[in-house]
């Protein structure tokens, strides 16, 4: 079993800037991909941005340039730093891991919201 808990989250003003965290826990896994999605109320969950284990970062078009992913592939961990944050931005942010040999896992979400 594969634990992932999430961090971060809260209240900020339009314009500024939150950094998520996801700490993966377990025993004998080895993370390929983490990411995270977001779902906003009434809305159907969203890609955010996802990395590999290579680094390689994909994200959705519509948040290029202001949300950054990152890994710490030794504390198991992805990070979403989230910059000029807009209202529309605010939604349950969840991190998930797909993993060698052992499926896919994810948080149990965290909440952001952006106020204007």
């Amino acid at each position: 079993q594969v634990q992932l808990v999430e961090s971060g989250g809260g209240l900020v003003l339009a314009g500024g800037s939150l950094r998520l965290s996801c700490a993966a826990s377990g025993s004998g896994f080895r993370a390929i991909t983490m990411g995270w999605y977001r779902q906003a109320p009434g809305k159907q969950r969203e890609l955010v941005a996802t990395i590999a284990s290579g680094g390689s970062a994909n994200y959705a078009d519509s948040l290029k340039g202001r949300f950054t992913i990152s890994r710490d592939d030794v504390k198991n961990t992805v990070y979403l730093e989230m910059n000029s944050l807009k209202p529309e931005d605010t939604a349950v942010y969840y991190c998930y891991t797909i993993t060698q040999l052992r499926g896919t896992y994810w948080g149990q979400g965290t909440q952001v919201t952006v106020s204007s």
